[in-house]
């Protein structure tokens, strides 16, 4: 049993030492380590590379899985082709390759084309280089791969130095000294990339972590600086809620405005409660339509319940089921369903309401004035119109119009349906597709009927106070504003208007946290970035400026005054070529022309400028003298928009207050004719401080009303 023990053993032995022996002769643990060695390299490259071409972010993750996935087949292979490599390398392509050191210069160009492009990415972004160069450092290497082999192909390095390959003589013993130099050298450059490595992953990447983790400290704090998100939570605790857009489960799509309509509308009734922080609607609603879980949607909007559901209309029932719903946890915390008619709309509205406050164990607060029964049809094509009026376009102004029209038809005195009418007017002038002394006085007709059903709806009352702004009777909007800002503090038409007038009185700064309010409240809610971006641009913050435009456009493409905003930053920075090619996307030629006059003349087009100034002055001449004082401003033609500007101060068109802060004009405020002009139309700094107006903002958490 011994003997056959040890001869069992013996002949393990002997098989293992076989085994080892057959490693060696095909090569198999060099091929082990060169894998290694070129899986390491490749994902280093994929990491630092693909993120360069926005490639997605699993790309390197599934890289390195086929790589080690690869790894056993890749021996097994070798292993079993050993025998016709070898054959190869005697008789063909492969021994020629080796013979002139092509592979030999491969490995050491990746290895050396990696610590470059790692070197560049570190040390370029230090320097402020451009995100392209890069990009470019990557694709050039990557262009000369191929040359390089050749140039190795063709050439020798000799003693004597760089020789053709056809002028050596194989008989000196040379190929073998420059392969040695060429071993040596990939020796030294990979133990420079590992040095390299070692000292980027221990050294430089923990400084970069640090300084990331201090600017998106400095990001957060700026946020919560302007949102008050952290003081929100630790003052109201869990009485936070985002109201998410009703789903319609009707047949008609039509119907869906009707759900909206009752989103918002509850969503209104919760901004009532003094206690619980409401998230204003634009936020709620950039959920519409997205299949996000309600613990992400709390997360992103910060608040700890959602109240989401969904209505079904079908004659004139209606069948409504809501949900509340602990976004941190995803738990159901109170479900009810509603099956009433139409006309009990309003009912189900405050049922709904005080379901959710009992569960949040709030109090609501009563009614001052009980309030004015409205039409839930009517209620809904109002919704419809508003929804098609934000859109911006003449077009959307029109189709919401005809939408009031019908609601007006089914009752006549909804003041909601009136004031909505009042924006029609007042968003065609701004538009200039109907004249400002025509709009006016139907647009005060229209504010005139909303009043006259409810005599306190702030919205129309802040409305008197932008026409008041407009005609540049700042001492007439004041009453107005603050009358719809006592009558509801938290509306956003209100201190949009009272953001205006701050303006107006030359107190930016002021205005700009009202702004800032505004948006912190409302995050993507283009009126708010766009003035917000407006109130930026007046103080020469251009980045900022230009950031908040491209947000509105990115969010509603078709929105002209965000555009309209865009192309003066792009003016005031010398941005010439970009300013025409966002003109040419404008939809008012007239704009588009009052534009360009001034693009054409920063581009050099002087003849082609001149001759549109010709033309717009023919067409708005009488009409808007200042905006062809912003013109002539603009190419610098100083002597002739003050011409224009005494015109404007004379003849009081509207929008002719908007002098002040004006960027097109602002390339005058250092001549002294401008204080004598801003005397003229009452905008001196003695007299603006003469003038009292003070907004207080509401408490952060008290939401918006729209």
């Amino acid at each position: 049993m011994i003997r056959h023990g040890e001869a069992a053993g013996s002949a393990a032995k002997g098989w293992c030492m076989s085994f080892v022996a057959e490693l060696k002769r095909r090569k198999v643990v060099r091929m082990a380590g060169s894998y290694l060695v070129a899986s390491w390299l490749v994902v280093q490259v994929s990491s630092t590379v693909l993120p360069m071409f926005s490639a997605p972010d699993g790309l390197p993750r599934t890289i390195v899985q086929v790589l080690a996935i690869g790894f056993l087949p890749a021996l097994v292979l070798w292993w079993s082709s050993g025998d016709v490599l070898q054959a190869g390398q005697r008789l063909g392509l492969v021994a020629e390759l080796r013979r002139r050191n092509v592979f030999r210069m491969a490995g050491l160009y990746l290895i050396g084309a990696w610590l470059v492009v790692q070197v560049a990415s570190t040390l370029l972004p230090m320097f402020g280089a451009p995100a392209w160069l890069p990009r470019t450092v990557v694709i050039v290497l990557a262009v000369l791969f191929v040359p390089a082999l050749v140039f190795s192909w063709l050439f020798e390095l000799t003693p004597e130095g760089l020789k053709r390959e056809s002028e050596i003589d194989r008989s000196e013993p040379v190929t073998p000294e420059t392969r040695r130099r060429l071993d040596r050298m990939i020796m030294a450059t990979l133990a420079l990339a590992l040095a390299y490595f070692a000292f980027d992953r221990f050294v430089l990447a923990p400084r970069r972590e640090a300084a990331q983790a201090r600017h998106e400290a400095v990001a957060v704090a700026q946020a919560r600086k302007q949102g008050g998100v952290e003081a929100l939570i630790q003052s109201y605790g869990d009485k936070s809620i985002a109201v998410l857009p009703f789903a319609d489960l009707g047949a008609d799509p039509g119907q869906e405005y009707f759900a909206d309509g009752l989103t918002e509308e509850l969503l209104n009734l919760l901004t009532q409660i003094p206690q619980l922080r409401v998230i204003a609607r634009n936020s709620s609603f950039s959920f519409k339509d997205k299949n996000v879980d309600v613990t992400e949607i709390g997360r992103r909007l910060s608040v700890v319940h959602i109240l989401q559901g969904s209505c079904r209309t079908s004659g004139d029932r209606i069948r409504i089921t809501a949900q509340l719903i602990d976004a941190r946890t995803g738990t159901q915390l109170w479900s009810s369903s509603y099956d009433r008619k139409i006309d009990d709309l309003l009912a189900v509205q405050d049922e709904i309401a005080s379901a959710v406050v009992a569960q949040l164990k709030l109090k609501m607060l009563a009614r001052s004035t009980p309030p004015r029964p409205s039409n839930p049809k009517a209620r809904a094509l109002i919704m419809q119109a508003r929804q098609l009026g934000r859109l911006g376009t003449d077009e959307g102004l029109e189709q919401s119009y005809a939408l009031l029209r019908k609601a007006l038809a089914i009752d006549p005195g909804d003041p909601l349906a009136w004031d909505n009418v009042a924006y029609y007017y007042e968003a065609k002038a701004w538009l200039g597709t109907m004249p400002w002394s025509e709009a006016e006085p139907k647009e005060r007709a229209a504010i005139a009927k909303a009043l006259a059903s409810d005599p306190e709806f702030a919205r129309s009352h802040a409305r008197l106070g932008a026409l008041a702004l407009d005609k540049g009777e700042v001492e007439a909007a004041i009453p107005h504003v603050q009358r719809a800002l006592a009558l509801e503090p938290t509306s956003a038409v209100a201190l949009g208007t009272a953001a205006d007038l701050l303006a107006d009185l030359g107190r930016e700064e002021e205005s700009i946290q009202v702004d800032e309010y505004l948006v912190a409240q409302d995050p993507v809610n283009p009126s708010a970035l766009t003035s917000l971006g407006n109130s930026y641009l007046v103080m020469g913050r251009y980045d900022e400026a230009l950031a908040n435009f491209r947000t509105v456009l990115a969010l509603t493409p078709d929105r002209e005054s965000a555009r309209d905003k865009l192309i003066m930053a792009l003016l005031a920075t010398g941005k010439a070529n970009e300013a025409m090619a966002t003109i040419k996307q404008m939809k008012d030629p007239n704009w588009a022309d009052h534009y360009t006059v001034i693009a054409d003349h920063a581009l050099g087009k002087q003849r082609e400028s001149d001759a549109l100034l010709a033309t717009m002055i023919k067409k708005w001449g009488a009409e808007n003298p200042q905006a062809i004082a912003g013109m002539l401003a603009g190419r610098g033609d100083v002597d002739q928009a003050f011409v224009w500007l005494d015109k404007s101060a004379t003849t009081k068109p509207y929008g002719y207050q908007t002098a002040v802060d004006n960027p097109e004009l602002f390339n005058l405020h250092k001549d002294p004719r401008w204080l004598p002009f801003l005397r003229k139309i009452g905008r001196a700094p003695e007299q603006v401080a003469a003038i009292k107006f003070e907004v207080k903002l509401p408490d952060a958490s008290s939401g918006l009303t729209l």
